[in-house]
């Protein structure tokens, strides 16, 4: 069951915007219902602790890379 957290009344500004107070997240995703109800829902923008597709294909090149012994010549980072 959902309760309420919060509650307050806001108001439109000259630009028809509304400011929310102490938001947890920075993006939401928005849904205006017809009879008026906007509900908005935290959203990330991107996947956290995701790898790419691409990044995964070229890790497992690379891997394969070295078990065919393909590799470049070793670096030295002894004066380092």
């Amino acid at each position: 069951m959902n309760t309420n957290v919060r509650e307050y009344d806001a108001k439109l500004d000259s630009k028809k915007r509304i400011t929310l107070r102490g938001c947890k997240f920075e993006y939401y995703h928005v849904k205006e219902k017809e009879d008026g109800t906007i509900l908005l829902e935290p959203r990330e923008l991107r996947e956290p602790f995701r790898i790419s597709e691409n990044t995964l294909h070229m890790m497992d090149t690379a891997v394969e890379n070295i078990k065919d012994g393909i590799t470049s010549d070793e670096i030295d980072l002894s004066e380092f």
